[in-house]
């Protein structure tokens, strides 16, 4: 990162910045100026899938989100010329507190309550008015779920991925019925929210949020979870702590995000949902690994990402025999 330049634009200095580990899409850094702190975010160096790493959409989001609902971080400044870093980027405040990741988690009974917060904080979320958000413009009407699955079969080919043939034929065939569109974030899941002690004090990475149907938002947290009875290639994927002991199950899951929003659908729309979910993993693990195949990064846990990609395919093989 050329430090001077951002030093240059921000009109503060001398700065520190540090990359954030963890994380597959956007690279997220901290920036300081001695007692001061914020979170740059900006899309990695070769990304070319059509409508992601969007840093204005994401600081407009956050920009939106963030005068009515508590749980964002604070948006600070947007910058769209490239002449800075090379590609835009914005600034946030950055919200101290725990982040979970890999197997990191603690006892069943904390496990317990933080996965019930988890599906109280989708709810909440949900609940939030769009119009009040002035982000109805992203509702394109009727038709997102069949919208959302031909848009990832298709990145799915563009990514060059192989197999998968039931579930996409499945996730074409049997579509569930749509619900009113809401806010979603699509991408809710253990590492995408800040802990202050066993409460969620931040949801982070809006990079994917736009309004469309709530379920397909808990589809995609669904794929992520893991359960204890999974495979064990399956949890060794370290999407988070959700397999550890107290955890609520996916259908437990599901069945406490249903009481907490006051939306009800039947088991067999919940699991089109969970593959849907599982499928947009794999997809988006698939693009990372192409981009890795490629020589956009050479970050070395992108290497085994076709793994991961496999063992997806294979639990939604196992969900729909």
């Amino acid at each position: 990162m050329e430090v001077a330049r951002l030093e240059e634009y921000l009109g503060v200095g001398p700065l520190t910045v540090e990359r954030f580990k963890g994380g597959y899409s956007n690279l997220t850094y901290r920036v300081s100026a001695g007692h001061q702190h914020w979170v740059l975010r900006t899309a990695p160096a070769g990304a070319q899938v059509a409508g992601a790493h969007d840093m204005g959409r994401e600081f407009r989001i956050l920009s939106s989100v963030y005068q009515v609902f508590p749980k964002v971080p604070k948006p600070w400044r947007f910058c769209d010329d490239e002449s800075v870093l090379g590609r835009p980027f914005f600034l946030m405040e950055q919200v101290e507190g725990e982040i979970l990741r890999g197997g990191k988690g603690g006892s069943p009974e904390r496990m317990a309550h933080l996965s019930q917060e988890l599906a109280v904080q989708l709810a909440g979320l949900h609940a939030l008015d769009v119009d009040a958000l002035g982000l109805r413009e992203w509702d394109k009407g009727e038709g997102y779920i069949e919208r959302q699955v031909s848009g990832w079969i298709a990145r799915w080919h563009k990514a060059e991925g192989v197999g998968g043939a039931p579930l996409v034929e499945y996730l074409s065939a049997f579509q569930a019925a749509p619900s009113p569109a809401c806010l979603i974030h699509n991408d809710f899941k253990y590492d995408n929210v800040v802990l202050g002690g066993d409460e969620v004090v931040a949801i982070l990475d809006w990079e994917m949020a736009t309004v469309g149907d709530p379920w397909m938002d808990l589809g995609t947290t669904l794929g992520y979870w893991v359960e204890a009875e999974d495979a064990p290639e399956l949890r060794a994927l370290g999407f988070g702590p959700t397999h550890l002991p107290g955890n609520l199950t996916r259908r437990e899951f599901a069945q406490a995000y249903m009481e907490a929003s006051g939306r009800q659908r039947s088991w067999e729309d919940i699991d089109f949902f969970y593959l849907f979910g599982l499928f947009k993993v794999a997809v988006i693990a698939q693009q990372i690994f192409l981009r890795f195949r490629q020589g956009h990064t050479q970050d070395p846990r992108f290497a085994h990402l076709d793994v991961a990609v496999r063992l997806l395919l294979e639990q939604a093989s196992r969900v729909l025999r």
